[in-house]
Order: structure tokens, then sequence, then C-alpha cells
């Protein structure tokens, strides 16, 4: 990849596209191309299709999506696979009809069964029943996969593409929804110890039993990944993954209870209340850590630790238009 090349970055407003855009910059690229949802509907096929064929780009980052949590998964989920199929589909299929030979997709943990073996490996794609609060946004994210190793398999060897996958684990940090109903459990967490603080309130009440135990990646290092994965030679990458099992997993190697979480949030936050827990509350899939020894044996390892990260995406929370509304 040289400075020159145009690289576009689709969903650079969201958490992850804004981290791959100031780690290219970091880098030195300086033809990074970007479009807002006003600019550009990627539900909308012709839309997509002018803009490839307009731009021609070198590479894509595949960073945009449909995403929320729970809460927003249960309530919308047409939405959340309508939309992520969409805008999936004709990316990938505008990037191959005008030349672009390198694309990196972003999925998620989620693609994995919810009673998934622990630490989950890649080879567990397609093992088992999803988690039923995030089925639909998990099955979009696997059709990603699949587009991408359906036009290797047909194409790669006739036109030359290496169309990539990276699957995180669960994200956190400058850039993230701190909506109140349909953010992630990090920012919404932040904002519920935030404005208990505010509010001096005595008692913080967590959906949930606070005993699923979850793993966290500051979006820098997601970033990160997704430059080293997107770099790596082909012979490399194909050495380590296969035709129909090529995702690669990218996690920060440990994980931590719900209930533990929200105890460093509060402290971090600076709130000194009580915490309870609403366990007639979903709590969704009983653990989810990423094996990610297939990426780490590629040269990449998380290096911001979760205290550290919290206190960053913290102050993001601090200095974010949210926070005021």
């Amino acid at each position: 990849m040289s400075s020159s090349s145009k690289i576009y970055v689709a969903g650079h407003r969201g958490m992850v596209g804004s981290a791959i855009v100031r780690m290219l910059q970091k880098e030195g690229q300086q033809h990074i191309l970007t479009r807002t949802h006003a600019e550009l509907d990627l539900t909308e096929q012709a839309s997509v299709r002018a803009f490839f064929e307009a731009e021609k780009p070198d590479q894509v980052y595949l960073a945009a999506a449909r995403v929320g949590g729970i809460h927003a998964n249960n309530t919308y989920p047409a939405d959340f696979i309508y939309d992520n199929l969409m805008m999936q589909a004709n990316i990938i299929e505008a990037a191959f009809r005008n030349g672009v030979k390198k694309l990196l997709f972003l999925g998620s943990s989620c693609i994995y069964p919810k009673l998934a073996s622990q630490p989950m490996s890649e080879e567990a794609l397609l093992t088992g029943v999803l988690e039923p609060t995030n089925e639909p946004y998990a099955l979009a994210k696997i059709a990603g996969i699949k587009l991408c190793e359906s036009y290797n398999r047909q194409y790669g060897a006739s036109h030359g593409i290496d169309y990539r996958s990276v699957m995180p684990t669960n994200l956190y940090g400058p850039g993230d929804n701190y909506h109140s109903e349909n953010s992630h459990v990090i920012p919404a967490l932040i904002r519920r110890f935030h404005e208990a603080k505010q509010q001096a309130a005595p008692t913080v009440t967590i959906w949930g039993s606070g005993t699923p135990r979850r793993e966290f990646l500051y979006v820098d290092d997601m970033a990160r990944a997704c430059l080293h994965v997107m770099n790596l030679p082909q012979p490399t990458y194909d050495q380590h993954t296969r035709p129909m099992l090529s995702h690669i997993n990218v996690g920060f190697g440990d994980d931590i209870t719900i209930a533990d979480l929200a105890t460093l949030i509060g402290r971090v936050v600076g709130y000194v209340g009580h915490i309870d827990f609403d366990a007639s509350k979903p709590d969704g899939t009983p653990r989810k850590l990423m094996d990610s020894s297939r990426l780490h044996s590629l040269g990449w390892k998380a290096t911001v630790s979760l205290e550290e990260g919290l206190q960053s995406a913290y102050q993001d929370f601090l200095q974010s238009s949210s926070v005021r509304k």
C-alpha cells in the first residue's frame, strides 16, 4: 500500500471507521475517500455503483453497519438484517465490478453460536444455534464473510482479488454511541454512572444478573489490527486461513464479568453509590471470549488495557454532544 493509494472507508463516522481513518492518516495515507449517509446511502445499489465507478478506489475498508445493543436488536430485527445485508452486498459487488483488489470486511463476534466452546475459535462458525437476541445482525455478518469468500473463490485467480474478513470482539472507545437505549454495554454504563453521579443517585440498577462474561477491545487497537491484516502478504494470509474459513478473530485476550465491569466503570467515572442487578432482564450469551491465537501468530496483539481504555472512553463521553442532550 503506497501513500498515493485511494482508500475508501465505508462507515467513517462510526467508532471503528473513524479509528481506521485516524490510523490510515497516522500511516501517511493521503487519499482517503469518505461519504456521509446523506451523501451516499449504502443500501441503494445504484448510488453505490455510481460512487465506485466515479472514484475507483484501490482498497476498501467495509466498516459501515447498523449496530446496537440487545434492546435495539430486539426492537428492530428487520432493519438490522436488511440494512446490513444490503450495505455489504452493494459495496462488495461494486468493488469487484470496479477493479478493487483489496477489501477488508468487519464482522462481529456474535457470528458464533450462543453456546460455542470458549474461547471461540474461527472453526466455531456455523456449528450451532445463534443467540436469539441478535440473530438477524449475526446472520448478516455471516453473509458478509461468505460474500468475501465466494468472490475470492470465483474471481480470485482470474481477477486477482483478495477480500478478507476480521471478527472483532466487543469494541469501545472514542466515537462510541452513548444513546440511553440503543448503545452497547460499555457506553451505556458510562452514561448511566455519569448521570447517577450528577444526580447523587444512591443506587444504579443494571439489566441482567451480572454474571455473563465479556471481552472488550479498545477501538484503536482494532484499527491497528485492521491495517495489519489488510497489509499481510497474500501467501501469509492464505497460509493461516482456508478458502471457506478465511475470517480472523480480533480480541483482547481476556474477559470480565458484567458485574466487575460495572464496578470498574463506576470507579473510573467516580460514582460512589450502590450497584444492583435486575436478574429478570435478559443476560444474552453467557460468555464471549475470542480465540485470537491466529492473529497473534501473524504478529498482532492488543496494547491498551481495559482500565486505560475506559478512562479514554469516559473522557470522550464528557467531550461528546450526547452529554448535553
